[in-house]
């Protein structure tokens, strides 16, 4: 068993000690993504809607970067601080998938790094 540490110039920087993805045995486990958009290196902190399609599109890039698609995402989970932004949060998730969702979970939490609404991780496997 060996641990594997993935990393992208793509995708935005860990504002912490951890890795962006590790990977074991074929699974590769996708830290929590902040809305950042990797273009601009700006934080989306005002809308949920918007915040949720950066990440998305920032786990899509990743996915895409290893040479899988979306399909390949076993399990997501979704932490928000306000689930009364769930209904626009899971319009878009939703709309990054074409059948066959992955399993989820989708949490209310107190707060979020750097003051977001929105973080997503994900387990995909190769």
């Amino acid at each position: 068993m060996s641990k594997k540490i993935l990393n992208s110039e793509k995708m935005p920087k860990a504002v912490g000690p951890y890795s962006l993805a590790t990977e074991i045995n074929g699974i590769i486990f996708l830290s929590g993504q902040l809305p950042v958009d990797v273009n601009t290196g700006e934080l989306e902190i005002t809308d949920t809607k918007k915040a949720t399609k950066i990440i998305m599109n920032n786990i899509k890039t990743f996915v895409e970067e290893q040479g899988l698609t979306m399909k390949n995402i076993l399990k997501a989970t979704i932490f928000l601080t306000d689930m009364k932004e769930f209904p626009q949060v899971n319009e878009i998730y939703g709309s990054f998938f074409e059948s066959d969702y992955p399993a989820r979970e989708c949490v209310q939490v107190a707060a979020l790094p750097k003051g977001v609404s929105v973080e997503i991780s994900a387990f995909i496997a190769r």
